[in-house]
């Protein structure tokens, strides 16, 4: 029998379509291995989002040949889907396959060793084309193995010129509702909290044909299955509607957890990177957010070194940062994307300031968590209890440790009691309903 072993890079997108696939070479007869040394088959599921990624993509495969020489290596992900040739090239890979064909990886070595060999064969076609979409629940490989993410949309229909993600990922479609709900349905009779996550999460339903939103679809989740708590990943600004925001305001199975990729607090470089909103129209939104949840956890994705991001600019930006009531960010440092706009741009910014810039901007976020986690001190919050026991975390998203261990996945109240290096220590009170 054919033994197989998927390794992941990047997003969380990313992670689905693996367990996906693993899901599915399974039913087909083949049988994962405990690690990569020991398998026939190494698939591995690429990110191509900056050129770290990429290199990683490619040390991997080094890695594979060198240590597996006899594994058949199978490339899919973005990276296969923007470079297939380059990968095809390499020693050892057998398949590229991009994610316009990434559904039919299954069927395609499911012949396992009757399969000719081949070396470098490249699967790929027009993303924009596609309209399938690998889903699995996924848990982290390490740490935490209680909250499952359920990802719900792929694809994007917006064109910021830093991104290259559209053109490996395809147009914006989403899982029917109905599917969405018999998922949540399943999960729930094992956990307590779900985690919905997508490319562009809030463009979820609005294709030609239908009439159910976001919002929407969090109702139906609601009232059908007995789920406790659901958690929204990363959704564009101007997606958190006046009816999202109020939704997850009212109910206390929605997670107070709101994250709106920011990228620049500056106007300038807001247009040059073809993004939708102004920074007024930003903080609008995190301000409604703020009014209507006054403990909730607010993050934001910034980049910093953008093209033509002067000194001036990124003050600009840092300013309107440290202004807004963020509990935590993540900072990037911008990345030339070969095929973007912006990799063609003027005013390249020297890699070195880059990273302090990104050094600025890690140190601000910091303050920012720390002043929310001392502010919580003393709150009865809500949380879900996390495997190793003896950690939770809360729903706007702070990990605490417990004042004795407690059973995984379960939903609880606690008292915070105090301050940690990276979270909060608290009493557990009961269960939380």
């Amino acid at each position: 029998m054919t033994r197989f072993f998927v390794q992941n890079f990047g997003c969380r997108a990313t992670q689905a379509d693996g367990a996906a696939l693993e899901a599915q070479l399974a039913e087909r007869g083949l049988a994962g291995a405990a690690a990569r040394a020991d398998a026939d088959l190494v698939i591995l599921n690429t990110c191509t989002v900056t050129a770290e990624a990429d290199s990683d993509a490619r040390a991997a495969i080094r890695r594979v040949h060198r240590e597996n020489p006899l594994a058949r290596i199978l490339v899919t992900g973005c990276y296969a889907q923007r470079d297939p040739e380059a990968l095809a090239a390499m020693p050892g890979v057998e398949w590229v396959v991009g994610n316009s064909h990434k559904t039919g990886i299954a069927d395609l070595v499911a012949g396992g060793e009757e399969l000719p060999h081949y070396h470098g064969q490249i699967l790929t076609g027009d993303i924009f084309a596609t309209r399938d979409i690998l889903t699995a629940p996924i848990l982290d490989a390490v740490g935490d193995r209680t909250r499952p993410t359920l990802k719900i949309q792929d694809g994007c229909h917006n064109r910021c010129s830093f991104c290259i993600i559209p053109f490996v990922r395809g147009k914006s479609r989403y899982v029917g509702a109905d599917e969405v709900v018999e998922q949540v349905r399943a999960l729930s009779a094992k956990y307590s909290e779900v985690v919905l996550s997508g490319i562009n999460l809030g463009r979820w339903g609005r294709e030609a044909g239908s009439e159910m939103r976001l919002p929407d679809l969090l109702r139906l989740i609601l009232a059908e299955t007995g789920i406790e708590r659901i958690r929204l990943s990363s959704v564009e600004p101007m997606d958190f509607s006046d009816d999202l925001l109020g939704l997850m305001a009212g109910s206390e199975r929605v997670a107070k957890h709101v994250h709106a990729p920011l990228q620049s607090g500056s106007d300038a470089i807001l247009r040059k990177m073809h993004r939708k909103y102004r920074p007024r129209h930003y903080a609008d939104r995190v301000e409604k957010a703020r009014g209507l949840m006054p403990d909730a956890a607010i993050g934001a994705d910034v980049m910093v070194g953008f093209p033509g991001e002067t000194e001036e600019l990124f003050e600009e930006s840092r300013q309107f940062i440290a202004a807004m009531p963020f509990t935590y960010l993540h900072v990037f440092t911008y990345s030339e994307r070969p095929g973007t706009p912006a990799a063609l741009m003027p005013g390249v910014v020297p890699m070195v300031v880059r990273k302090d810039r990104n050094r600025v901007l890690r140190e601000l976020a910091a303050e920012k968590n720390l002043a929310f986690r001392h502010g919580l001190v003393g709150r009865e919050l809500s949380a879900v209890t996390l495997d190793p026991p003896g950690v939770a975390l809360t729903g706007n998203f702070i990990k605490t440790t417990l004042d004795f261990p407690w059973t995984p996945n379960r939903m609880v109240r606690l008292l915070a009691t105090g301050v940690t290096e990276q979270g909060l220590h608290a009493r557990v009170l009961g269960e939380a309903w």
